[in-house]
């Protein structure tokens, strides 16, 4: 088994998808052996694949929020492992990004999530991830995060936390009321694990 540190090397280096993209490959990860939380969400943004940091935006802003975490913690390999479904922005359609690209998932994810052995709490954020992780679950994202304790304590399905889900958060007070306040206190608890 190679190294991670040469396996990120692939990683970043991929170029599977590249004349599907429309902005050229540029694959962002962020993996560390000692991870104990994995947020697992669709692809990255045009503006994180500007920035090359993950969930650098609006929606990365209400994830931490979600999250009750601080930016540093986040961006914390050690303690935070973001695995997305697809590592390159796969460009926009009409009603936002486009799905994550196939190829990537099969190319990579088992290597990765092999390398993660201290994750305590899986973050599965949308319909891809959801499909992926919680393979033969609800039929909706709506319907996968109201069986939110299904999973509980080690995996949460998660709405994405783009501004563009400001409806279904408003039609879905619950999820702020009982969900967010259950996974801020489980995140500060796997954070405070011991090895």
């Amino acid at each position: 088994m190679i190294s991670l540190a040469s396996l990120l090397t692939e990683v970043r280096a991929c170029v599977l998808c590249a004349e599907h993209l429309p902005l050229g490959p540029r694959p962002i990860v962020q993996v560390h052996p000692s991870a104990r939380i994995l947020i697992v969400g669709q692809a990255p943004g045009r503006k994180v694949h500007e920035t090359g940091v993950p969930f650098n935006d609006a929606s990365g802003d209400r994830l931490r929020e979600w999250l009750g975490i601080s930016r540093e913690v986040f961006y914390d390999a050690k303690q935070v492992a973001i695995l997305p479904m697809g590592f390159c922005f796969p460009g926009t359609g009409k009603s936002g990004d486009l799905p994550p690209r196939p190829e990537c998932a099969p190319a990579w994810r088992a290597a990765l999530l092999s390398r993660l052995k201290k994750v305590n709490l899986t973050l599965v954020i949308g319909q891809y991830a959801q499909a992926y992780h919680l393979p033969n679950e609800a039929p909706s994202v709506t319907e996968a995060v109201q069986a939110w304790r299904k999973h509980w304590p080690h995996t949460v399905p998660l709405p994405h936390p783009s501004p563009r889900n400001n409806l279904w958060l408003k039609r879905n007070p619950w999820f702020k009321k009982e969900l967010i306040p259950a996974l801020r206190t489980r995140v500060s608890e796997v954070l405070a694990q011991d090895d």
